[in-house]
């Protein structure tokens, strides 16, 4: 306050009338009159000691020469506080000049400085809102994203063992280099290509989910429309050299996949199911990544591509889409290595069952052609007629067996 009203009393004491200037002139030279009334000696006054004074308030030259001189300083101090006045005024004549202004009742300032600190406060409040709010929103995100860590899968099992053995051939291969990274391979029996993940927290979302999976089964067809979906496997890749795959070429088989899985994601996720990710689907094969070992990650902070460098262009062969399952994260996997599985859908062509048509096929030609060695051998003439002569002796020693049986009485005959 005292800061504005340094501001403001220049420009009012200007705009001053010259008589309200005089008036506090003489109101500020009051003080002084006693100090001049106290040195003149009261009339009448009798002698004092020293009989240095004249009776009948008679003045010694002394004392008049006294009174010269206070006179003098009172009109030296009168003429510096008048020119005090004339000059901007300073910081201790404040509450002085207050007195004289007309909205002295007035608490300007406490009206001004509440208002302004109600604005500072505010301020402050909404600036420590805002943080708290932030921290609260930093915490919901973490708690949220613990709760919601993806712990199901939509998987598309490789089944084709020409990929299988390719990618074994490759791991054989990185760990022959560096036997370390034996702890970061998947389980050739786990291969399958991620779809989309998801969250799901009990039993009954559990049961959601499998329905949703089966419902995607005729969208699916409608999609694929009696074409086979080949997809092709070729060269390997990284991300961030922390996991190792093998690349899907990209083609209208490709482009199929990525639609089935836009489709299917959506399914679920009308069924209020937390499914997919915000990045864009990019279907790959995992081989190998750090994150499947503490231990090794801590050891190993990169996979370094000289490693699979003879591999980079290697064609691994192709998956066709013929089954899709809905897997756990953390439920026990299978004897084979492959995810538990909650529930599948099944549609067109399979490896697995080209791998028991061609396990058929082996078979029936093994059969025919023992056959037909069989038919071989029949037709000799010296097979015929050994196996006709050890007939015949079988039939006659049998004869004779019986013969003897009924001519001796024995009751096993």
């Amino acid at each position: 306050m005292q800061g504005l009203l340094r501001r403001l009393l220049p420009a009012l004491y200007a705009a001053w009338p010259a008589a309200a200037a005089r008036a506090l002139l003489a109101r500020r030279a009051v003080p002084a009159l006693p100090r001049l009334m106290a040195l003149r000696p009261a009339a009448g006054a009798g002698e004092g000691e020293g009989g240095g004074l004249l009776s009948g308030g008679g003045e010694t030259p002394e004392h008049g020469g006294l009174e010269n001189v206070q006179k003098k300083k009172i009109f030296e101090e009168n003429k510096k506080e008048t020119k005090q006045m004339e000059e901007p005024c300073p910081a201790d004549s404040v509450d002085s000049l207050m007195a004289e202004m007309p909205f002295v009742d007035t608490d300007i300032e406490d009206k001004f400085i509440t208002h302004t600190t109600s604005k500072i406060n505010i301020k402050k409040k909404r600036k420590r809102t805002t943080g708290k709010e932030i921290e609260d929103d930093t915490e919901r995100k973490k708690k949220k994203k613990k709760q919601y860590q993806p712990n199901y899968f939509i998987s598309l099992p490789i089944t084709n063992p020409e990929i299988n053995r390719s990618i074994q051939a490759v791991q054989d291969a990185v760990i022959q280099k560096d036997q370390r990274f034996s702890k970061a391979m998947v389980h050739i029996g786990s291969l399958h290509v991620t779809m989309f993940v998801m969250h799901l927290s009990n039993e009954e979302e559990i049961s959601i989910a499998v329905g949703a999976l089966s419902d995607s089964k005729d969208f699916v067809e409608d999609l694929l429309k009696g074409k086979t979906v080949d997809l092709s496997f070729q060269g390997i890749h990284h991300f961030k050299n922390e996991v190792g795959f093998v690349k899907l070429a990209e083609n209208d088989h490709t482009a199929i996949l990525k639609e089935i899985a836009e489709t299917m994601k959506k399914i679920f996720q009308e069924k209020g199911i937390l499914a997919g990710e915000e990045r864009d689907f990019k279907p790959h094969l995992t081989f190998m990544k750090l994150s499947k070992s503490t231990p090794l990650r801590k050891q190993v902070k990169k996979i370094d591509p000289s490693l699979y460098e003879d591999f980079k262009s290697h064609y691994f062969g192709s998956e066709i889409l013929h089954r899709l399952d809905l897997c756990s994260m953390l439920k026990k996997k299978q004897p084979n290595g492959y995810y538990y599985c909650e529930s599948s859908i099944v549609f067109g062509k399979s490896h697995e069952a080209d791998l028991v048509k061609e396990a058929l096929r082996r078979e029936t030609q093994a059969l025919l052609s023992r056959l037909n060695q069989i038919k071989e051998l029949l037709c000799s003439p010296e097979i015929r007629t050994k196996i006709s002569k050890e007939l015949f002796e079988d039939r006659r020693k049998s004869n004779s067996k019986w013969k003897s049986c009924i001519d001796s009485g024995s009751p096993n005959a």
